[in-house]
């Protein structure tokens, strides 16, 4: 699950100032996610008084973390005509800025919201150290420094501690954002997500049974603040993912805790697609397609809907709902496309073109496997999930196309599948060839073939297979002195395993092969040895038909 952005600082109130109850319950409402009310009562305040520049800034704010960037810009462009707190509304610009990655401008508009600052105010400070944050292209230095400032003016301000949390959280710091989020604690017990956020380090620590405990001090606090049950749910999720042992019992806890949260959020489409964002983490793709037709019948202007259908759909089998709904979606130029939108799209012109024995229909397939190269430039690690994909190929004997499966994750050295991937990418170039039916080798395949297997054993040198295949790629090369050394290297490792190993029917055949290997190699150069070689094999098996015929022609 994506870490969700938070929203804290607009709770941030100025001690001098007493604000109207409206835009308090706003913030509130946005520190509880919801974000329909919350725009609902800020719209209210705004048509009220339009002067109140605050009001136009937490709305804009409200609408840029949820990706609508076109009203957010109008609201910071109204909040600029105001005349109270307008210069607010230049942060919301400079977080614009920080995700167009043009960093000039937004430390030009930093500078327009500090200009005129009174000397003991901290309010912009902490914005602006949460615009860093919560940016698309964060920057968690930058935040740590201007947050530091809001300290050294109010040591003890809780909105500040909990931000610079949020910072040092996003670097990875996580002694130090232990501290800040106690510290906000401490400085205001009303504050929950300071004390959820010490959860939230618990359970990025792994240590999920005491993430737990903590999520529950908060429930025992506050049974209806319903962050925290979001946070529950991944927990849980979590928790059965990487302990298979708990995976049905912590799978249905995630489930049901999410169903909390989003009972008390005000089941706006944002919250409706967070749900589908959960949906897609544990799985559940037949409640996604449900979901997200639902939303398309209610909303049909979000495009972000396309994708969650596409998704679904793939999963479910509907193969052409899943390429129309995808490619909706991608059609938009506003739209940012990601890595998993091409992986899905690829896959399911590939089941698209595979009939009903399972043949697959080439230019289907490379079609797909064209945007599957896309979703590796944008998310490397995807190469994780195709391996169900390439397995599928090879045991159905298509080892091209297995091969060109497998080769995307053969080359990651970070993918979990890395050693899986060059073994089936080897096993499978080697396939391809020597089926063939007309036509000699392709020797580039099979050097990459070999490659493959130097990069596993590399990775696993006790993965004495990869020598066996290393003798029978160069067999079908032909190369007598690469033929030898591999199969002698397969023979010496075998053999140090012990007569129980050497006493298998499996190993026998695979010591069998490699000894006629050997002869074979032998027989134009050392016919002596050749004979040897032979010999051995019919040691292990005497009605070894070649090998009887091979020593008599050499004899």
């Amino acid at each position: 699950m994506n870490k969700f952005k938070i929203f804290s600082l607009a709770l941030v109130a100025s001690v001098s100032v007493v604000k109207a109850q409206d835009i308090k319950e706003a913030k509130k409402a946005i520190d509880a996610e919801q974000f329909q009310k919350a725009k609902s009562l800020l719209k209210s305040i705004i048509k009220a008084k339009p002067s109140d520049g605050e009001a136009n800034f937490v709305l804009g704010n409200v609408y840029l973390n949820q990706s609508i960037v076109d009203s957010a810009k109008i609201y910071y462009a109204n909040g600029l005509q105001a005349s109270d707190k307008k210069n607010l509304n230049y942060i919301g610009l400079g977080q614009i800025d920080l995700d167009n990655k043009n960093a000039a401008a937004a430390q030009a508009n930093f500078g327009l919201a500090t200009k005129d600052m009174k000397r003991k105010d901290v309010d912009e400070f902490i914005y602006i150290g949460r615009a860093y944050i919560n940016s698309t292209n964060p920057d968690y230095p930058a935040a740590i420094a201007v947050l530091k400032r809001a300290l050294a003016l109010d040591p003890q301000n809780a909105t500040a501690l909990l931000t610079i949390g949020d910072a040092y959280y996003g670097s990875n710091n996580q002694n130090d954002a232990y501290k800040a989020y106690r510290d906000a604690f401490t400085a205001d017990p009303t504050l929950l997500r300071a004390k959820m956020q010490l959860g939230v380090l618990l359970k990025g620590a792994k240590s999920y049974e005491e993430a737990i405990k903590a999520f529950n001090e908060v429930i025992a606090i506050n049974p209806n603040y319903g962050p925290v049950y979001r946070e529950l749910a991944e927990t849980y999720y979590k928790w059965g993912r990487n302990k298979s042992s708990t995976a049905k019992v912590n799978l249905q806890n995630a489930i049901t805790n999410y169903e909390k949260y989003l009972s008390l959020t005000d089941y706006s489409l944002d919250s409706k697609m967070r749900h589908a964002d959960f949906l897609i983490l544990v799985k559940d793709y037949k409640t996604l397609e449900t979901v997200a037709n639902k939303m398309i019948a209610e909303d049909k202007v979000n495009p972000r809907i396309y994708r969650y259908l596409g998704y679904a759909a793939y999963e479910n089998g509907n193969v052409d709902v899943a390429i129309k709904s995808i490619e909706d979606f991608m059609k938009v130029p506003s739209n940012k496309v990601i890595g998993r939108d091409y992986l899905y799209l690829g896959l399911s012109k590939i089941k698209k073109g595979t009939n009903a024995e399972g043949v697959v229909d080439q230019a289907a397939f490379d079609s797909g496997i064209a945007d599957v190269r896309k979703a590796i430039e944008l998310e490397p690690l995807v190469v994780e999930e195709l391996a169900d994909l390439g397995k599928a190929l090879f045991g159905k004997k298509q080892y091209a196309n297995a091969a060109t499966v497998f080769e995307l994750g053969a080359n990651n050295k970070e993918s979990k599948n890395y050693l899986d991937d060059n073994v089936y990418y080897g096993i499978s170039l080697y396939y391809a060839n020597v089926n063939k039916t007309n036509g000699a080798a392709d020797a580039a395949a099979l050097a990459k073939a070999e490659t493959a297997f130097d990069r596993v054993l590399e990775a696993s040198p006790t993965y004495d297979e990869a020598y066996l295949y290393k003798g029978r790629i160069n067999n079908l090369l032909e190369k007598d002195d690469l033929i030898i050394k591999n199969y002698e290297e397969y023979v010496t490792r075998t053999s140090a395993k012990g007569a129980e190993e050497l006493a298998k029917p499996a190993t026998v055949k695979k010591l069998v092969e490699a000894y006629n290997s050997i002869g074979a190699s032998y027989a134009n150069t050392d016919k002596a040895k050749a004979v040897e070689y032979f010999n051995k094999t019919l040691v292990l098996d005497p009605a070894n038909a070649y090998a009887a015929q091979s020593v008599k022609a050499l004899k």
